[in-house]
């Protein structure tokens, strides 16, 4: 039992430590269970679902790079309608066990985010809350990510709040942050997570093609970590909802940063594919580290950053 009160409260979400899995990582939950005991964690959020079938992007998906991974996966995903009768039953035990269940919300326009999300909001019962990825393409606007500008990403979370009552959080698009995170907080985002990954490139030199099948895609891992932190930090000083920092967290002391910058929990992503129970590791690096700092209770760190 830690001496350190771990309780964080993320926009309604009670999560009895802060730990979470950064959606896209950590497939639907099942998948690690063999590996750790998942409902360790304050919170676990699944892979995107949009109200259809995805079928993604063609091969190959991803590729290794100095310091990281990138990635063009395209969201692949069964539906809402699969993904509740597939993966709820054991989403709603972990439920039961204290993890929160926090089910991603993927569209390509709002219309297909409002459809989504009335159908989770139905057929998950058991979620704690949502999140809005915005950073899918608006296909209706020429492609460019649903969330990469104010009007945009207040648009969807205009349309999306009278869906649900439970707690929406929205994961951000790396791009005009501060600006866009006042919008959301405003059409009434109960939280931020902060950052998504940050487009790239990786190019075979001998074959002169690109390493995945899109020209770029998302890249993620330790190399963006410091960016995240700064992402996080300016976030959390311009709006009053809570803030889950993603990117690059390998170490406990990775995800202490992003609680000292401001964030009140944490989402492990590449560390997962790297070591599958990289998350029940991180859990316990940052419960020893808190105990050091002296203090009763997180909730004392978060934004103790000293300039």
């Amino acid at each position: 039992m830690s001496k350190v009160s771990m309780a964080v409260d993320l926009g309604g979400i009670k999560m009895k430590n802060p730990v979470n899995t950064a959606s896209g990582t950590f497939g639907y939950g099942w998948q690690y269970q063999n590996f750790f005991d998942v409902s360790c964690l304050g919170a676990i959020t699944t892979k995107g679902c949009a109200a259809e079938p995805w079928p993604g992007n063609p091969k190959p998906r991803m590729t290794e790079v100095y310091g990281g991974m990138m990635n063009s996966v395209g969201l692949q995903n069964p539906g809402v309608h699969a993904f509740a009768a597939e993966s709820g039953p054991w989403l709603e035990e972990l439920s039961s066990k204290g993890t929160q269940v926090i089910c991603q919300v993927a569209g390509h326009s709002t219309a297909e985010y409002v459809a989504a999300l009335e159908l989770f909001d139905e057929l998950c019962p058991w979620a704690a809350g949502f999140e809005l990825n915005v950073s899918c393409p608006n296909i209706a606007a020429g492609g460019a990510a649903c969330g990469s500008t104010p009007e945009g990403a207040a648009e969807v979370m205009r349309a999306c709040r009278p869906v649900t009552k439970k707690p929406l959080l929205v994961k951000m698009a790396p791009v005009r942050l501060p600006e866009i995170a006042r919008a959301l907080e405003a059409e009434g985002a109960d939280g931020l997570t902060v950052i998504n990954s940050i487009p790239g490139m990786a190019i075979d030199v001998h074959t002169r093609r690109s390493k995945i099948s899109k020209p770029t895609g998302g890249l993620s891992g330790p190399l963006l970590h410091p960016i995240a932190v700064r992402m996080v930090w300016e976030v959390a000083n311009a709006v009053d909802i809570p803030v889950c920092g993603v990117g690059g967290i390998m170490t406990g002391e990775d995800a202490a940063e992003f609680i000292l910058a401001g964030a009140t929990a944490v989402s492990v992503g590449m560390a997962s594919f790297a070591e599958p129970d990289a998350a029940a590791r991180i859990l316990s690096e940052l419960t020893a580290w808190a105990e050091e700092q002296g203090v009763n209770d997180i909730n004392e760190l978060i934004g103790a950053l000293e300039c």
